[in-house]
């Protein structure tokens, strides 16, 4: 194998010197170390979520694949639990775990570059969303097709599939991946850092398929990816990725809750599912559409539609007008203007009337204008949903009832129906581990509060919505002709507890589906020490197979010895 550094750009140094001795924690080979004694310690055992705190003996800020493998080698030495963070958002406590004795913080790794040797758009895992928009777009006129919560920052949002405004137009963010490179552990407890890529001929292309989709604290740590389309053509940046749309045409509406009957609210739903049902194909024209229909409790006054349309895309103005009138057929009461924040939208009366917006200003507003998401207090519960037809009866009637329950009184309280579909569709199911690739659109509850004291009442409130809507099925949306699974990355620990999940399909294929066994193969070859782990791991397979292909090991002389880098 080739011994080496990933990057001419990496040479393992660090991106800062190390402080003086006794002046506080400092850069060492392993990066900084904080620990109780450290004014910050508080401000890095928690993440979005505040039900999840850790009490870690460090935290280790890290900027370089050398100190990320310094680091991981100490933990397995020293038989030490260790968790990773990109950027805080996991939804459950994979990575604020009270097990967890070290926390490797990934947040400084965050450049964003194009690597002449890959020919492509490198990223690194601790990059947020709007870096990397705000690098890539402005220097080069392309994306990779990412979420759109600004703070949210790579390193897991890739590994788990990474759904995002530009899905319906361009697939989701691995569909354009090309390499990864990942610390792994062997089976004699060796860290090293591994390159893998969507080449087929990659003793270590596994690896690779394995982070797209497989989910975030699986098989290593991620220090970067590298991104480049598989139709891209040459060796300009500006030519390797999507170009998003020059301008987005913006409508944001909402209706009346106190003005709605329940008929009315089961058809404003339904006509969503149908709209999306009739148009997931993966060369659909409507593809240049995509919304977000926030259907909140009744506390929050009104229910909200975010639509998006490329503006550039033939007849958009109808397209818009066209969809408006479809989502509101049948419904009585007039659209107005969205007045209230929902979810993590904003308020946007502004665009009560659509409005044409430039595509990166756009993106902007609707990531970083949230004050919920800002929020130190902030407590949470998550489940989803992948949807592939319209929803049987009932089921509508179900969530009307819980999201007018007098017994709850949140306005943060909201079930979202966002577009799916699209050029998502275009590739195959086992293409790649995300495996929902027949969707028309994806469901999330989710659930805000602040007071400690609430959690039980909110968690049941989330638990008694979603285990009466799938009653049919076991309490969850087993993949069938109606309903596809969940979203790995929307990770939600009930799938697993047999109190909730009655049906005969495990946590895992509701994530992951067929993928599932290739996915323990690759666990058991890439971690065989089961290293890195959490509440919902991929278990390894008990017998693995081997990859058969291998690369010729030849002596080079490393710019870093404490970082081996073996490449395709």
């Amino acid at each position: 194998m080739i011994e080496g550094v990933a990057d001419p750009a990496d040479t393992g140094t660090p991106k800062g010197s190390a402080t003086t001795p006794g002046a506080g924690p400092g850069r060492r080979h392993d990066g900084i170390t904080v620990t109780k004694a450290d004014q910050q310690y508080d401000d890095l055992i928690s993440g979005l979520n505040q039900r999840y705190v850790a009490a870690p003996e460090s935290i280790r800020l890290v900027s370089s694949t050398a100190e990320v493998v310094a680091v991981v080698q100490e933990a397995v030495d020293q038989g030490k639990r260790l968790s990773v963070r990109s950027s805080g958002h996991c939804y459950e406590d994979f990575v604020h775990n009270p097990e967890v004795q070290i926390i490797l913080d990934m947040s400084g790794m965050h450049e964003v570059r194009y690597d002449p040797r890959l020919n492509a758009i490198e990223i690194e895992s601790g990059a947020t969303n709007l870096r990397t928009y705000q690098t890539t777009y402005p220097e080069w006129g392309v994306v990779v097709p990412a979420g759109f919560c600004y703070s949210v920052a790579m390193g897991g949002h890739v590994s788990g599939g990474a759904w995002g405004p530009l899905c319906r137009l361009h697939g989701l963010v691995v569909d354009h991946l090309y390499a990864v490179e990942v610390v792994v552990v062997d089976e004699a407890g060796r860290a090293r850092a591994v390159i893998g890529t969507r080449d087929e001929d990659d003793p270590h292309h596994d690896l690779w398929w394995a982070h797209t989709g497989g989910g975030g604290g699986n098989f290593g740590v991620v220090t970067r990816y590298w991104f480049r389309s598989p139709s891209a053509r040459g060796r300009d940046p500006r030519d390797l990725l999507p170009k998003p749309p020059e301008e987005l045409l913006v409508s944001a509406v909402s209706w009346a809750w106190d003005e709605l009957t329940r008929d009315e609210f089961v058809r404003l739903a339904r006509n969503y599912a149908d709209w999306h049902a009739a148009h997931r194909g993966p060369d659909d024209p409507a593809r240049a559409l995509i919304s977000q229909l926030v259907l909140n409790h009744r506390s929050a006054g009104q229910i909200g539609l975010l639509v998006l349309v490329d503006a550039s895309a033939p007849d958009a103005e109808q397209l818009l007008t066209d969809y408006l009138e479809h989502i509101g057929s049948g419904v009585t009461v007039e659209r107005g203007a969205l007045t209230r924040h929902m979810g993590e939208l904003p308020a946007l009366p502004q665009f009560a009337a659509p409005r044409r917006i430039p595509w990166l200003q756009a993106i902007r507003l609707l990531g970083t204008t949230n004050v919920v998401l800002n929020d130190p207090t902030l407590r949470a519960e998550y489940k989803s949903a992948f949807m592939r037809a319209t929803f049987p009866d009932g089921q509508l009637e179900t969530l009307h009832r819980h999201l007018t329950r007098d017994d709850v009184d949140n306005p943060n309280i909201s079930v979202q129906l966002t577009s799916y579909g699209g050029r998502i569709n275009a590739v195959a199911p086992t293409r790649t581990a995300a495996p929902h690739r027949d969707a028309a659109f994806k469901m999330l509850w989710q659930v805000f509060w602040n007071d400690p004291a609430d959690d039980e009442k909110y968690i049941a409130w989330a638990r008694e919505c979603y285990q009466e809507m799938y009653a049919d099925t076991g309490g969850v949306p087993v993949p069938n002709e109606v309903t596809d699974g969940c979203y790995v990355n929307y990770p939600d620990i009930d799938l697993g507890d047999p109190r909730f999940n009655t049906s005969s399909v495990p946590w895992h294929d509701l994530y992951y589906k067929e993928n599932y066994p290739r996915l323990q193969r690759i666990k058991a070859v890439w971690d065989p020490r089961n290293v890195f782990r959490h509440g919902q791991s991929v278990e390894p397979a008990a017998h693995p197979v081997e990859p058969a292909a291998r690369v010729v090991e030849r002596a080079v002389r490393p710019a870093d010895p404490a970082a081996p880098v073996e490449e395709p």
